[in-house]
């Protein structure tokens, strides 16, 4: 064995360790991140929210009526009920973290924050040092594929933050979905650090697969958003019906921003990322054309990607309607994210084709 062959072994051992220890510190964070939604106290536009429904109630209860006078005759008018439209009046999310007044739950965000901003440091030293190991890009297979993803999904996360967007109201279900990734990384997907095909010796690896992998982050979170949005749509649906959620249901819901907030927040960061989807299609064409001398051939990944473009742009088109904004349009961005994921399990897992070499 060379110097240099050992100096990569210990660099990719290096790497794995660091991987572990990111998943330490993302466990840490969860913690965290369970503690601020147990402890902290509700968000202001659920609090908004109930002040509203307790007027509501006692208006209901003694309801106190204007006179008017028209031709002498007196008439009696009902005063109007502000309905759940304001719950939505925040442009910008709010939820955990940004609800204020309360130190104990805001201190637990605090550190869930820093421990993610940590964790996140030593997972990004875990990809550079696999890149390290091999001198190229950290994206040749799956394994590498996953531990780049979480880190740049964590990452779009960390960078709205630092943009003072309130977006702390995501990190519970973010570093959960990012356990679950790196578990999968390390256990199913793992492959030992190697040289690439020669197939892929090419920059446009670093164009085309970057692009990708940061398009897959960023629907992410707009997925993420997504579900809570319906969950949250369906809560305050049942509260304006009259309807009574259960004490546990109450206490997640009431700590979520707004639905017309998280639908808006989705919206804008699909909205954002599709064209640079659309530039890593055709990215990819290019590279076909220079790695199989043809641009597109409806090689099972390349069918994919092209539906999962189809299905967003049915999306930013359902937002532009009338009849199809809200619930509607959210299951088509669910079923666009199911596309991107299926495009990148699926495909790769059970379809033979020309992107086979990317491994497990």
């Amino acid at each position: 064995m060379t110097l240099a062959a050992a100096t990569n072994e210990n660099l990719a051992n290096i790497s794995n360790t660091l991987i572990y220890s990111a998943m330490a510190v993302y466990t840490l964070a969860f913690f965290a991140y369970i503690a601020e939604w147990l402890f902290g106290s509700r968000s202001k536009v659920a609090r908004t929210a109930a002040a509203l429904t307790a007027k509501s109630d006692a208006s209901a209860k003694a309801p106190a009526v204007t006179a008017k006078t028209a031709g002498g005759t007196t008439v009696l008018e009902r005063p109007k009920v502000v309905t759940r439209s304001v719950a939505g009046a925040r442009d910008v999310p709010d939820g955990p973290g940004a609800h204020g007044g309360d130190e104990q739950g805001d201190l637990y965000g605090r550190i869930a924050v820093s421990l993610t901003v940590l964790a996140f440091l030593v997972e990004f030293g875990g990809v550079l040092a696999r890149a390290l190991s091999v001198e190229r890009a950290p994206w040749g297979n799956m394994y590498e594929f996953n531990i780049t993803f979480s880190t740049v999904a964590v990452g779009v996360y960390l960078t709205l933050l630092a943009l003072k967007k309130n977006v702390r109201w995501m990190g519970l279900f973010l570093v959960t979905t990012v356990l679950l990734d790196l578990g999968l990384a390390v256990t199913v997907l793992y492959t030992a650090s190697d040289q690439l095909v020669p197939a892929l010796h090419s920059y446009w690896l670093y164009i085309h697969v970057s692009t990708a992998i940061l398009c897959g982050a960023v629907f992410y979170v707009g997925a993420v958003s997504t579900i809570l949005y319906l969950f949250k749509d369906s809560y305050e649906n049942k509260l304006a019906s009259g309807g009574t959620p259960g004490r546990f249901a109450t206490s997640v819901q009431e700590r979520l921003p707004a639905s017309a907030s998280l639908d808006k927040f989705a919206y804008r960061v699909n909205a954002a990322v599709f064209p640079l989807w659309t530039f890593t299609i055709i990215a990819g064409a290019i590279w076909a054309g220079d790695a199989w001398g043809r641009y597109w051939g409806w090689d099972p990944k390349e069918t994919w990607a092209f539906i999962t473009w189809v299905a967003y742009a049915c999306y930013l088109h359902a937002r532009a309607t009338a009849g199809w904004k809200g619930r509607k349009a959210a299951y088509i961005a669910l079923i666009a994210f199911a596309c991107w994921l299926f495009n990148y399990y699926g495909v790769n897992i059970f379809v033979s084709g020309k992107h086979s070499y990317a491994g497990v």
